[in-house]
């Protein structure tokens, strides 16, 4: 799939105020320290979408569902895709989801970094997926940091499990319940454990 890097560079050539706003910053894996002068439209864009979040998560038609997440994305859901509140997300319009992907109960995104989710992903109940992060040194902690995270198809992550910054997770693979994932992971392959290890090929 090349939704994801024709979404990444989407406005390639278009001025330099729209290439360069914090968010394509980010998108595009720039450090962003807390005291940059445009970080306040990080929190007033994360403060609309928990707005929709009320709405979304209160809410028990799919179809509405659906509609309340293609808002929040700026991205049309398809029909075949499942998403089950609650369900949480910082910002939303740079994760894209594609066909016939279902989203168990409690999971969390974090996408300021970017999160693509390809066609048949199966996500289980209270996976977080995490595009972003802070560096380990203390004098340095108070940054943004970003890596994309991008889910092949049949791709299936069990309960509980955390899948960090720039993560790639291969097609057909298979994350173990309450893994923690910091390195991409083949496809047709089995990982577990913290970090998650190759346990088994498929």
């Amino acid at each position: 799939m090349n939704h994801f890097y024709n979404f990444v560079f989407q406005n390639k050539g278009k001025n330099k105020v729209e290439v360069n706003t914090i968010f394509q910053r980010l998108l595009m894996g720039e450090a962003i320290p807390f005291n940059d002068p445009d970080y306040f439209k990080i929190r007033d864009a994360c403060n609309q979408t928990r707005k929709l979040l009320v709405k979304l998560n209160s809410e028990t038609d799919s179809e509405k569902i659906r509609k309340l997440v293609s808002e929040i994305t700026d991205s049309q859901i398809d029909k075949t895709t499942t998403i089950f509140p609650p369900f949480q997300i910082n910002y939303g319009r740079n994760t894209k989801i594609g066909k016939n992907v279902f989203v168990n109960f409690d999971c969390t995104f974090l996408d300021l970094g970017g999160i693509m989710i390809e066609d048949n992903v199966m996500l289980a109940p209270k996976v977080s997926l995490l595009s972003e992060g802070h560096p380990i040194s203390a004098k340095d902690r108070q940054t943004l940091t970003t890596g994309k995270i991008h889910i092949k198809q049949n791709a299936w992550i069990g309960a509980n499990a955390t899948i960090l910054q720039g993560v790639t997770i291969g097609e057909n693979a298979v994350v173990a319940a309450s893994s923690v994932v910091s390195k991409d992971v083949p496809d047709n392959t089995v990982v577990g454990g913290i970090p998650a290890k190759i346990l088994k090929t498929i």
